[in-house]
């Protein structure tokens, strides 16, 4: 089939491209900037087509021919634009993109949304009915998309809605990057009690859901949550990563209330210079908001089997930071 995967060239978008690519489809790579990843993308076999999802023309020209799209595209860890950019990509260019589709008679609507819109979970593991309660834009605004792709389910094309939990794996320099960086120095300062559950999602695994959402008549106007088989403790993810890399590492714990004071601060003193802060709200909620899901549904729905266990997956990430000089 012919696949258009808008962000095509983030993280995630790169690892379902190249699988894509290796399944034999036809792929169409949207994304807003050229990069080292748009050359790689492009010696596979990939058509790349730099503009954003919220050029209508631009998705226009991507949409030809399409059988299915992967909508992956979102405005993520912006620190140097206004709060409503989040709403112009994430939910403005998520209706660009399904008007486009709707028009072109694309076979299958599959939206990239998040665990996050679950927010803080109170009573874990979360199933999909779980309180919605974003803690931030990003999270929000992807909600917001929710029930927009929902209504296009209503007037006939088929949409199903993935909300990935902590993603993570080789080719990704950001998300467990300070997890793995402070653990291969050997201490792993703790804020809080460090029983705060954290569910993550190897990168391979998400594929695999992604690739699933595909199939004809699978979880139709449906949201899932996709995450791997265990969440852990964040106290444990950090002595796991340990024994990845082959480090004892010491776990000294402290109280959280005054990094939450630094978060914020220090986010309002960067935020005017264009700066990325070295500590923000975001982050800090890590040390204290549970992240744990239950995966049932995609189980029974789409026929879901996480592959890749944490304790492997941490390995191969850890083995692919220290290749490229990240730890």
């Amino acid at each position: 089939m012919k696949v258009l995967v808008t962000g095509g060239t983030g993280f995630t978008g790169k690892a379902l491209v190249k699988r894509l690519i290796d399944e034999g489809h036809e792929v169409v790579s949207l994304d807003y900037q050229e990069g080292l990843k748009t050359d790689e993308i492009r010696s596979w076999g990939a058509k790349v087509v730099i503009g954003s999802v919220t050029d209508s023309a631009v998705v226009k020209e991507c949409m030809e021919g399409v059988d299915i799209v992967q909508h992956l595209a979102a405005a993520f860890r912006e620190l140097d634009v206004p709060n409503n950019y989040y709403d112009e990509v994430n939910v403005g260019g998520t209706k660009i993109v399904l008007a486009s589709a709707l028009e072109h008679k694309v076979k299958k609507f599959v939206y990239c949304s998040t665990c996050g819109v679950h927010g803080n979970v109170d009573h874990p593991p979360a199933a999909e009915d779980a309180p919605i309660q974003p803690g931030d834009y990003y999270q929000q605004t992807k909600y917001d998309a929710e029930p927009v792709v929902n209504d296009y389910c209503k007037h006939g094309m088929d949409t199903i809605i993935i909300r990935p939990a902590a993603i993570y794996g080789p080719g990704d320099p950001e998300r467990f990057q300070m997890i793995f960086r402070r653990v291969s120095k050997g201490s792993f300062p703790m804020f809080g009690s460090g029983k705060t559950l954290y569910h993550p999602l190897y990168i391979d695994n998400l594929v695999d859901a992604l690739i699933l959402a595909m199939e004809p008549g699978k979880g139709v106007g449906e949201a899932y949550l996709i995450a791997d088989e265990e969440y852990v403790t964040i106290e444990t993810l950090v002595r796991k990563t340990g024994t990845a890399l082959g480090v004892e590492v010491d776990v000294p714990h402290y109280p959280i209330m005054p990094l939450v004071v630094a978060g914020h601060v220090c986010e309002k003193v960067c935020k005017p210079f264009k700066i990325t802060p070295p500590i923000f709200p975001r982050r800090v909620d890590w040390f204290r908001q549970n992240r744990a899901f239950d995966i049932s549904k995609a189980k029974r729905d789409l026929g879901y089997a996480p592959k890749i266990g944490l304790d492997e997956g941490l390995k191969l990430t850890g083995d692919w930071y220290r290749a490229e000089g990240y730890i």
